[in-house]
């Protein structure tokens, strides 16, 4: 399985003071997370603001698929509170890693936050890096397969549902989804059959 790589020491804090603007320091107040390679070799961290305002530093989120044994894909309505993309259907679980933390530990702490999902077996699909206009972000996969009670949260989650793979694929194109998701569910959909 792929996994983030920390230094010994607390990795530098970005972004650095300038000649231009030799007062500023780096914010730590908020969400830190990890600056990366595609490799996975941690190489700074930043506030997640930060990673979300153009600078483009590469950071790590993981995703979670789950999927029933009937082919059925459960998909989480992002809250129209949301700074990206808000009321579109999304990803199971998505969110950021924050300095310090392993994959596997993110992924149980935004399951947790997001859907109030707690006992589940991950397995790890792969790992991309996704850019948009704003942020660059290396995406760590992974998928479960059951049919799970779940709860969205109000404050993460307006809403979620199974979706049967056909009406995902109908829906493609027709901005009903992120445009990550549709990225990703191309990638990953024989994956996820693979496991049932």
């Amino acid at each position: 399985m792929f996994e983030l790589i920390y230094p010994v020491e607390p990795a530098t804090v970005l972004p650095l003071p300038t000649v231009e603007r030799p007062g500023d320091s780096a914010r730590t107040d908020g969400e830190m997370v990890p600056v990366v390679c595609e490799n996975g070799l941690v190489t700074g961290q930043c506030s997640r603001s930060y990673a979300h305002g153009g600078s483009k530093l590469l950071h790590p989120v993981v995703h979670l698929h789950i999927i029933d044994r009937m082919e059925n894909v459960f998909l989480q309505k992002r809250s129209i509170h949301k700074d990206l993309l808000p009321g579109r259907w999304d990803t199971a679980v998505g969110g950021h890693v924050e300095y310090g933390e392993l994959l596997e530990a993110a992924l149980y702490r935004e399951a947790s936050e997001e859907l109030g999902f707690k006992e589940f077996n991950p397995v790890y699909l792969l790992s991309y890096v996704w850019e948009s206009r704003r942020e660059r972000e290396l995406v760590n996969v992974f998928a479960t397969v059951g049919s799970f009670d779940l709860s969205p949260s109000n404050d993460e989650v307006s809403e979620g549902r199974y979706w049967k793979m056909s009406d995902i694929q109908a829906a493609t194109g027709a901005n009903v989804f992120t445009p990550n998701f549709e990225h990703e569910f191309g990638m990953i959909r024989d994956r996820l059959l693979s496991l049932l």
